[in-house]
């Protein structure tokens, strides 16, 4: 087992864009699993204490994940994911959004593009994310909602239940 596996986090402004490289001690089959299958993503998606709770997944080109992040208290964050392009195990792509409970779309709230790719190599799965915002103002306000920290927190726990899905 690798002991040390990447992780990176990279903001470049210039391009509104955050860059997330990660790896994980896994088959790219079971890393893919983890991020497109709904049972696996409410897991994970979501910085512990929270849950992350999917309404419904239709994982395809043109279709919809709909859910919230939950927190102890009940209090509930409610976003979309937009499939807009999908190769089966290297790469999809979404367009991300804040909603209501209604899946009516913030306007005050930043949305982005995500692209994740895919690759494996001596068992170790790379996952490379690019999250493009559409202007610096989008991409700094989900910095300072604390972006990094919960998302990190998210690809740690990832990071535990893949280890347990391997036994």
């Amino acid at each position: 087992m690798k002991s040390s596996l990447l992780f990176d986090f990279t903001v470049d402004k210039s391009t509104h864009t955050v860059f997330v490289n990660r790896e994980f001690d896994a088959d790219q089959i079971l890393v893919w699993d983890a991020f497109t299958k709904q049972e696996l993503l409410d897991q994970w998606w979501a910085p512990k204490p929270w849950k992350s709770k999917t309404k419904y997944m239709n994982f395809e080109e043109g279709g919809r994940r709909f859910y919230a992040m939950v927190s102890p208290e009940g209090e509930e964050h409610w976003s979309i994911q937009d499939f807009t392009s999908i190769s089966p195990i290297d790469n999809f792509q979404f367009k991300d959004a804040f909603a209501d409970r209604e899946e009516t779309i913030s306007k005050e709230m930043p949305s982005a593009k995500w692209n994740l790719d895919f690759s494996e190599t001596a068992g170790i799965t790379m996952v490379k994310i690019a999250i493009e915002h559409e202007k610096l103002a989008d991409l700094e306000m989900h910095i300072q909602m604390g972006f990094k920290e919960g998302f990190t927190a998210t690809l740690n726990e990832l990071a535990e239940i893949i280890s347990t899905l391997k036994k």
